[in-house]
């Protein structure tokens, strides 16, 4: 297949990792008419404005890096994008067993079946939702062990350990935190925050404090 990456070279790597290299890739900051027509399917990280009206009635399937909006509200935007699915394109999240995407309505599971299987990709279906499912889930965990920090219950060596040790997970939260990026991290908390009000999600000082400082 010809896959357009809308993005930067690490989200084509991560595309490329997950993918393999059969397919072949281009890879373009803001995507021409060429390289769309070229295109068998667009994974948009950037959610470019002008990038979004270029995609306008295309029956190329486009999937759009939903992980802080939503495909309703990009719908709203831009009523004429058509063969358009939710991805999860934050940094460490991409390259998974499972391919995290949403969609407008149910019809269009059985395009997104065909695809799949083209890629050689299994899927899992969430929600349209701002933060989608994992990376709500694990951005909220790295902010407990911001809070877990600033009371000065353990250091954040100690946290990554338990959390590696304790629950098999990969990372620690704080490792984990460093290969997203903490102004990803905060950036998703901030629009789960706006998007629910719900206190999981208000973020920690000592966190807001890592990133802007």
């Amino acid at each position: 297949m010809n896959i357009l990456v809308v993005g930067h070279e690490s989200q084509a790597a991560e595309c490329r990792q997950k993918f393999g290299e059969t397919h072949h890739y281009e890879i373009a900051a803001q995507p021409t008419s060429d390289s769309i027509n070229w295109a068998d399917v667009i994974f948009d990280f950037l959610l470019e404005e002008d990038s979004l009206k270029r995609y306008a009635k295309l029956q190329t399937p486009v999937f759009l890096n939903t992980v802080f909006t939503t495909l309703a509200s990009l719908k709203k935007k831009n009523p004429d994008l058509l063969t358009v699915f939710g991805f999860c394109g934050m940094p460490t999240f991409f390259n998974r067993e499972l391919l995290e995407v949403s969609l407008r309505s149910t019809d269009q599971r059985t395009d997104l079946e065909k695809i799949c299987q083209l890629l050689s990709t299994d899927f899992a279906v969430v929600d349209d939702r701002v933060g989608l499912v994992t990376p709500r889930i694990i951005c909220m965990i790295i902010n407990e062990a911001y809070y877990t920090v600033q009371e000065g219950t353990a250091s954040r060596a100690d946290i990554d350990l338990a959390m590696k040790l304790g629950t098999n997970y990969p990372l620690g939260p704080f490792e984990w935190c460093n290969k997203i990026g903490i102004e990803h991290v905060y950036h998703l908390l901030n629009t789960v925050y706006h998007d629910t009000h719900d206190e999981r999600y208000k973020i920690c000082a000592l966190l807001k404090r890592d990133c802007l400082t």
